[in-house]
């Protein structure tokens, strides 16, 4: 068994800057596919981010590519999402998720472990 911690949340004005971090114990964290995921009040969970194994890969849907940057430090155990330029549409609960296997990246079912998630607001 994975386990995730998310943290780092907060509220900040637009054009600020977060920094989420996601604590993995249990198991070999090399081991797993990250991304982060992002869910708003009465939407559906979306694909935020997501890094290769290694970190060699990275992959940005639009609306986050030149704000937002994954990362992640394997002998930390930790994945982190620097968050840059914030914009009130940003403002959602912020979810950690790891997989064995890439697969389609943007699907929350190819994830097998999440954390609880963190709030973050923005404020216009």
């Amino acid at each position: 068994q994975l386990h995730l911690v998310e943290s780092g949340g907060g509220v900040v004005q637009a054009g600020g800057s977060l920094r989420l971090s996601c604590a993995a114990s249990g198991r070999t964290f090399s081991d797993y596919f990250m991304a982060w995921f992002r869910q708003a009040p009465g939407k559906e969970r979306e694909v935020v981010t997501a890094i290769s194994w290694r970190g060699d890969r990275t992959y940005y849907p639009d609306s986050v590519k030149g704000r937002f940057t994954i990362s992640r430090d394997n002998a930390k155990n930790t994945a982190y999402l620097q968050m840059n330029s914030l914009k009130p549409e940003d403002t959602a609960v912020y979810y950690c998720a790891a997989s064995k296997l890439q697969r389609a990246w943007r699907i929350p079912s190819d994830y097998d472990y999440w954390g609880q998630g963190t709030q973050v607001t923005v404020s216009s």
